[in-house]
């Protein structure tokens, strides 16, 4: 008996996307298909829904890709980096009027390919669209402040930002769309050419959009691949002829196709990595606000996300009372389909609940308990979050990042603790902070600002809005993302200088006269 799927969100052929981008051209693959199922079942009786294929392509696609990337940026020489800002941002916009056009099927596609619930599959379709648009508003706002020169010692110097090269841009699977196109967009505004592979789920929607890219730029600029990461990321990242790694994922993958670049020194780095971010409830916090944010921060998407809270220190003369209202308040949750728009939804990864099990057994194992009543049920493929407290330092659900429905609770006397933990831990991205007593925050905050890069005081963490920086300390991040720095971190500052004579004058207002130069020029985008 099938279930009650909405006729919209239906699938009712698979997608079977045969195709992938090179050098401008859109190629068809005649070799080995990856299946792309979903998690989530079409009938009452649970099995995994068929939604199509990608190619599986082969490292000599990978060298064809990267080739293709490097004669496009040509050492600098290429059209693309050469263009003139406004014919770079007329590029951008014609991909993303036509990305407009499929947001229909993207938003369906995210539902099904990892689970987001259909409000955040709209938000993330919609807030993408608007980076990219934030960002050319931003890339005219950058080439204006340069549209001038200055006058140092007796020096002119005209003063832009030029791009780094060959960028390889590998996104993740819990927002593959949004943080994908974070990486991207701003690479691409800034004149760098690209070799972009999708992540392992979440990987179909990208489909949709390679008549966009191959439309809208020039033959080179953006090559998209279909594949394992080993096969295709790691043998073009040996050649030394990738300039920046941007990714968002684990430090781990990081390391490893780092370690594998011949002059890694040379290798500009663009890095959203895991975090572990915790939440500090205070004895002067209000309670049920920060179990609003608490149950928002940390199961907003399962909690598959590097901005969730993954562990909560709660004050000792508090802990009984929040512990008995956000036990009762995760209970209380709803489970269903993300179209049904609930909280909770099916899990992406087949093997996901097994392994939020086996953090449960060996939490309890060690001396915790499950809290919630419903904490630990499976069905389908899904584990209802479990509230696990006391939980130690032993504890695995304590030292690894969970990605998943599981909430370690750690209760506390001395602030000192928390903040110990925090100095202690291999991450740095954010912090939430409850309380009202000023006097106990101001200088609580002043400490935990040298530790973290974001304190959200009475909220739970998150990355928007994009107009603000995102970034991290230690194994977290390396680089920043946000509409205003995206454009820096996927560029460099770079200037013409002359000594003030009349000789180099006449040269310059003759240069600026004939308007024959992208990079020496006033005029500016309004």
């Amino acid at each position: 008996m099938k279930r009650k799927i909405p006729q919209v969100y239906q699938i009712k052929e698979p997608l079977e996307a045969e195709r992938y981008l090179i050098n401008g051209e859109l190629k068809q693959w005649s070799g080995k298909m990856t299946p792309v199922n979903s998690t989530i079942s079409s009938t009452e009786k649970h099995q995994p829904t068929y939604l199509g294929s990608v190619p599986e392509l082969e490292e000599e696609q990978a060298h064809e890709a990267l080739d293709a990337a490097v004669k496009a940026y040509d050492k600098g020489k290429g059209d693309w980096p050469t263009m003139r800002v406004s014919e770079r941002i007329q590029c951008i916009r014609m991909f993303v009027r036509q990305m407009e056009q499929k947001r229909a099927i993207i938003v369906k596609l995210i539902m099904w390919e990892i689970g987001k619930n259909l409000t955040d599959a709209q938000k993330e379709f919609d807030r993408t669209v608007k980076y990219i648009y934030d960002t050319i508003d931003d890339y005219k706002q950058m080439d204006r402040d340069a549209a001038k020169f200055e006058k140092q010692s007796g020096v002119y110097a005209h003063i832009r930002r030029g791009p780094l090269g060959v960028v390889l841009c590998l996104g993740p699977y819990n927002y593959p769309l949004n943080e994908t196109f974070a990486l991207l967009i701003p690479a691409l505004i800034m004149g760098n050419t690209a070799v972009f592979k999708p992540a392992k789920f979440g990987v179909l929607l990208t489909t949709p959009l390679l008549e966009a890219f191959c439309s809208s730029f020039p033959a080179g600029v953006v090559n998209v691949l279909f594949g394992r990461g080993r096969v295709l990321a790691a043998p073009i990242m040996k050649t030394g002829k990738i300039d920046v790694l941007s990714l968002i994922g684990n430090s781990q993958s990081a390391n490893a196709l780092i370690d594998v670049h011949p002059k890694s020194n040379r290798l500009r780095l663009v890095l959203g990595l895991e975090a572990k971010n915790p939440a500090i409830i205070l004895p002067h916090a209000d309670l049920d606000l920060a179990v609003r944010e608490c149950i928002n921060g940390c199961l907003s998407f399962n909690g598959q996300r590097c901005t969730a809270l993954k562990v909560l220190y709660v004050h000792e003369k508090v802990k009984d009372a929040f512990l008995e209202k956000f036990n009762n308040a995760v209970d209380d949750q709803k489970f269903g389909d993300p179209w049904e728009d609930t909280l909770l939804t099916p899990l992406p990864e087949p093997d996901k609940p097994t392994y939020i099990q086996e953090l449960i057994d060996d939490a309890v194992e060690k001396g915790a308990k499950v809290m919630n009543k419903k904490g630990g049920q499976h069905f389908d493929n899904y584990i209802w979050p479990a509230v696990l407290y006391p939980v130690t330092k032993d504890m695995r659900v304590y030292q690894e990042e969970q990605f998943g429905p599981i909430i370690p609770v750690i209760s506390f006397t001395e602030i000192d603790q928390p903040l110990d933990d925090m100095a202690d831990s291999n991450y740095g991205q954010q912090v939430s902070l409850f309380g009202k007593d000023v006097q106990n925050l101001s200088p609580l905050i002043d400490t935990l600002v040298n530790l973290v890069c974001r304190v959200n005081l009475n909220s739970s963490c998150q990355r928007g809005p994009d107009v603000y920086p995102f970034t991290g300390r230690k194994d977290s991040a390396k680089s920043t993302l946000s509409v205003h720095d995206a454009l820096r971190s996927f560029s460099i500052r770079t200037f013409v200088a002359t000594k003030d004579n009349p000789q180099n004058l006449e040269i310059l207002q003759e240069i600026l006269d004939n308007k024959q130069s992208s990079f020496i020029r006033t005029d500016y985008l309004l």
